[in-house]
């Protein structure tokens, strides 16, 4: 059977589009915080590959959407390059921070697979149980985004720490975003050897960077990044979202060679339509807290969405991750409004 999302990437306009969320399976879902509670540990629920799975099907099953996205995190990453990562309950990921090039030396020149070897275990089983008209799509962190968590050792409001560390020592932050591209390319391929229909690069904090940094850090590590996954996996489909970088979206489309661009949901859909939508695919971008909202706001959010961009190649989604507080009903409220 054919694959709605899939098709959409091929730039082809689906109606009504095809849907699923940003962090799809969370908190938000019973399910999900049953096999939490039995996993014990985040990390270890990422790396156990029938849990993996488990939560990756959830919100397919519940809620029919038409793509399965990996249940993992950006920050395999450098758990697989030997930084230390842990989670702390209800505060987020801490890791023991890169504050020098002394600290850069001590990580792996290349990331070790056997780490993450019970991610591709879990690809295989998800695809092993997937409907065939649903996608199976892997990820990674940009490097950029990655990398504030590694310098930083937590996540921050301003990525202050990353953004002076690049100020500061540019030739050993380059030499950080160059093992992480390298890094990713590695792991995307692993993804799609496993069986994966598509990957997004997500770069969160895209936003916070001024435009010439923009381009040295998340532009050009990110085409390096596309090149070498293709060079090794041709064809493979791929989606970018980099949060929070108003119109430098258009540049963000025309510069890389992207199946599909993701979009927040501060995204100007006029904009987008003239400058982004033209040239490629588009995914976006319902505000995560009018889902939470739900009611008449939900409803003329959806509407606004799906009248400026579904008379092109278009995949419904959030303009970030679904909230822990989101009701189920107003999911199920937003996929009848999609589906008419």
């Amino acid at each position: 059977m054919n694959k709605p999302i899939i098709e959409v990437l091929d730039r082809n306009c689906r109606l009504p589009p095809p849907v699923w969320l940003m962090r799809q399976a969370g908190r938000y879902l019973p399910e999900y915080r049953a096999v939490r509670e039995r996993a014990g540990d985040f990390l270890k629920l990422c790396l156990t590959p029938k849990l993996a799975a488990e939560v990756t099907l959830q919100p397919v099953r519940r809620f029919g959407l038409d793509a399965a996205i990996l249940f993992a995190d950006i920050l395999l990453v450098p758990y697989a390059l030997g930084q230390e990562v842990w989670f702390v309950e209800g505060e987020g990921p801490r890791l023991d921070p890169i504050t020098d090039a002394g600290r850069l030396e001590q990580l792996k020149r290349r990331i070790d697979h056997s780490r993450l070897r019970p991610v591709y275990e879990a690809i295989a089983e998800v695809k092993d149980r997937l409907s065939s008209s649903v996608a199976l799509l892997g990820f990674c962190g940009a490097p950029w985004t990655v990398a504030t968590y590694m310098v930083a050792g937590m996540g921050s409001a301003d990525q202050s720490s990353a953004r002076l560390f690049a100020y500061r020592d540019p030739q050993t932050f380059a030499a950080l975003i160059d093992l992480l591209v390298s890094s990713s390319v590695e792991y995307l391929t692993g993804q799609f050897e496993a069986g994966v229909d598509a990957v997004q690069i997500f770069d969160t904090w895209a936003g916070v960077l001024p435009p010439q940094e923009l381009e040295r850090w998340c532009l050009e590590p990110t085409g390096r990044i596309i090149a070498g996954v293709r060079a090794k996996a041709p064809g493979a489909k791929i989606i970018g979202f980099p949060r929070g970088i108003g119109t430098g979206i258009a540049r963000y489309a025309t510069d890389l060679p992207l199946d599909a661009v993701g979009l927040d949901w501060t995204a100007d859909l006029d904009f987008v339509r003239e400058q982004v939508q033209r040239r490629r695919p588009v995914q976006g971008n319902l505000d995560p807290l009018a889902l939470v909202a739900g009611g008449a706001a939900l409803d003329n959010a959806i509407a606004n969405i799906l009248d400026k961009l579904s008379q092109g190649p278009f995949i419904f989604n959030l303009g970030h991750g679904i909230l822990p507080q989101t009701p189920i009903a107003h999911v199920e409220q937003m996929l009848k409004r999609i589906r008419g």
